[in-house]
């Protein structure tokens, strides 16, 4: 495992209660050219706010702790602003 990846599972555990608190997960599909895919399963697939969490809190956390990543793509939506 490498440093960035490292950094990246430690954001995703560091908000991963709250999200399996609402029948939901997220885990790191794949890094590939400074661009991180994350999957969310379970209740998040559908839930309404699950695009202000994902889109907005876990892709800020990563861009601004990573920044060697330059995109976030969730369930295969891009996430960039």
């Amino acid at each position: 495992m490498n440093e960035t990846e490292t950094k990246i599972i430690a954001i995703l555990e560091k908000v991963r209660p709250y999200i399996q608190t609402h029948g939901g997960d997220v885990r790191l599909t794949k890094i590939e050219e400074n661009v991180v895919t994350l999957t969310i399963d379970g209740a998040c697939t559908h839930c309404p706010l699950a695009e202000l969490t994902y889109n907005k809190v876990i892709r800020t956390l990563i861009l601004e702790d990573v920044p060697e990543i330059t995109a976030v793509v969730v369930n295969g939506q891009l996430t960039t602003n």
